[in-house]
């Protein structure tokens, strides 16, 4: 060839390699854009919603925490675990051969979710009895392989997700699996004998149904990773990277470990006292146990479920409240009652909810609490004043007007300005017997004085968490009233005898106030409190075990505005001692 034709022929080539390097670069820049566009839209059902679906359904749904005629109290997924039933895995897995949850039904499921005022649904694909909850082709022991059942429930529910217009994901426990060889707390050899490792089971079995899970059930809004364990962070890193190659638009559980989460997820059944920055989550049960327990009838009311609700969403937060379904697949009957009784309230109440924003308080008060969406103050009244009036402490900004919802018109509430309290005229009972709402309209930004006070009609309860002690500190104390069960306390503990606790607080009216303490420990102790101006009360009471409110006795305040009382024990058991609160309540 000659050299004159070969320069055109590699000018041609040059020019159509620009063309398609041209033609990628823009497919790429697209594709970025796409991305990017997904990912703005990352958690919108968790952060606008603020409220959810967890569903604990599995295996061991249809045991209920009996095994061999005996019954186990707690959470009945953790049925097969050692420190509860310790039910060898090939006697467990045998199980799956009687699992026919026949009644179970997606549509109703997600309706139910629906009816209830959440915006999504996370469900429980595999838990850590190693048992898939879908349709998995990398391990037969699913529901579909395993089971008389058949059918891919997972595929089911995500359809009628999309229908209804929820959310939907998937739990999955990525660290323990305790049927197969080398998950954690599983078996150390396979069926043959041949040892096996963390590193065989990610790889054959977890990795996979990661990658299964977020490739074959459509959109997802989030995976849900649990108990990490001591597993090293580039097991993490690698489920991470494959949620978000996969589901760009999916939000990655803080309980993956390692800080790699794009969320934080506090403890189990943990509702938090003061404001906490950033995206995180609350996670309760309906009852006590996560999955299905036959005895387990100790369910939330439509009351305490909003309660917990508004809690959460007033301190930042998202909640997502778990049912367990039963052996048939249904939710129990008085779950789905008291669920839609409470989502009756939010569908009359939906701007107390969707998209509503923190308390400018940071903590709850004395009546309930606050929640702010679009500019406005929305008091959520839990327990109404019998006085005919609701004392706000703090409130700084001017106010516009104030509005008591109710389900026809909204009634204009009179209010008036008493020094740093705003006290609203409030009819004689409550327009709602679940909790009652307050719109207050303000000019100019939000701004309030969060000082703890004592409201003049219900006092006040004040935890440790918001106490200054002395020679002490304050722990989260956190302890199982059943297996799985979680309850906790702010206490002040290490007690000697210069340990001092002090409370600041501020008072509308002087005036005398009784003093109660409450507290664990043993044996009897002497409780000293010393308030500002000099007064001090003393009084010997026994304790035990478990936390009672006790009472000091009474004291006073002659000025109004803040004051401080400070706790001591001079005699008595302090070693042992967890002092959780003290209570402040005004004579009437």
């Amino acid at each position: 060839m000659k050299k004159r034709n070969l320069i055109k022929l590699l000018s041609i080539v040059a020019v159509v390699l620009q063309f398609n390097s041209h033609l990628v670069a823009q497919e790429t820049n697209e594709q970025n854009a796409k991305n990017a566009e997904v990912k703005a839209k990352r958690g919108r059902f968790f952060d606008w919603g603020n409220y959810a679906m967890f569903v604990h359904w599995g295996l061991y749904s249809q045991l209920g925490n009996k095994w061999e005629e005996k019954t186990y109290y707690g959470n009945s997924e953790w049925i097969m675990e050692r420190n509860m039933a310790h039910i060898p895995v090939d006697e467990y897995k045998a199980t799956a051969r009687n699992f026919n949850p026949d009644k179970f039904n997606a549509k109703e499921l997600a309706q139910l979710a629906k009816d209830a005022g959440m915006k999504y649904i996370i469900i429980t694909s595999k838990h850590h009895d190693g048992f898939a909850m879908y349709h998995s082709k990398c391990n037969k022991f699913n529901i579909v392989d395993a089971t008389p059942f058949k059918r891919d429930p997972m595929k089911e529910l995500s359809e009628a997700c999309k229908e209804l217009g929820l959310g939907f994901g998937f739990y999955y426990s990525h660290n323990q699996d305790w049927t197969y060889p080398g998950g954690t707390s599983g078996p150390k050899v396979d069926h043959e004998g041949n040892p096996k490792t963390f590193d065989d089971y990610f790889n054959e079995k977890c990795l996979p149904q990661v990658e299964e899970i977020t490739r074959n059930y459509g959109d997802i809004e989030l995976i849900w990773f649990d108990t990490p364990g001591r597993i090293p962070a580039k097991y993490a890193k690698q489920l991470v990277e494959v949620v978000h190659r996969n589901q760009p638009g999916a939000l990655v559980s803080g309980r993956v470990g390692f800080n790699m989460g794009d969320y934080r997820t506090l403890g189990d059944m943990e509702v938090p006292l003061t404001n906490i920055d950033g995206l995180w989550e609350g996670v309760d049960v309906t009852n006590d146990s996560w999955g299905y327990a036959w005895y387990d009838q100790n369910w939330k009311t439509p009351k305490q479920i909003l309660n917990y609700l508004i809690s959460t969403i007033a301190r930042g937060g998202t909640y997502m409240l778990n049912v367990g379904p039963d052996p048939s697949g249904q939710v129990p009957e008085q779950a789905q009652m008291f669920l839609r009784l409470a989502g009756k309230w939010i569908a009359r109440y939906p701007q107390v909810i969707y998209s509503a924003e923190a308390s400018p308080w940071g903590h709850a008060l004395p009546w309930g609490d606050v929640v702010v969406n679009d500019g406005k103050l929305y008091l959520t009244v839990f327990d109404w004043p019998t006085s005919g009036k609701l004392y706000l402490p703090g409130l700084e900004s001017e106010i516009v007007s104030v509005k008591l919802l109710t389900n026809s018109k909204p009634q204009k509430l009179n209010f008036t300005k008493e020094g740093r309290w705003t006290v609203i005229g409030l009819p004689c009972s409550a327009p709602e017997k679940l909790v009652s709402v307050i719109e207050l309209s303000l000019k100019g930004d939000i701004k309030v004085d969060n000082t703890q006070s004592v409201d003049p009609e219900f006092g006040l309860n004040l935890s440790a968490k918001f106490s200054t002690p002395e020679n002490g500190k304050v722990v989260n104390k956190r302890w199982m009233e059943k297996f799985g069960e979680w309850k906790q306390k702010h206490q002040v503990g290490d007690w000697n005898e210069n340990t001092n606790v002090t409370w600041e607080f501020d008072i509308k009216t002087p005036g005398r106030y009784f003093i109660e303490i409450t507290a664990s420990g043993s044996g009897p102790r002497v409780w000293n409190i010393k308030t500002d101006e000099g007064r001090e009360i003393q009084n010997r009471q026994n304790t035990s075990t478990i936390y009672h409110t006790q009472p000091v006795g009474w004291t006073a305040f002659d000025k109004a505005g803040k004051h401080t009382v400070t706790v001591r024990i001079p005699d008595g058991e302090r070693a042992n001692t967890s002092l959780a609160a003290i209570k402040i309540t005004p004579f009437e």
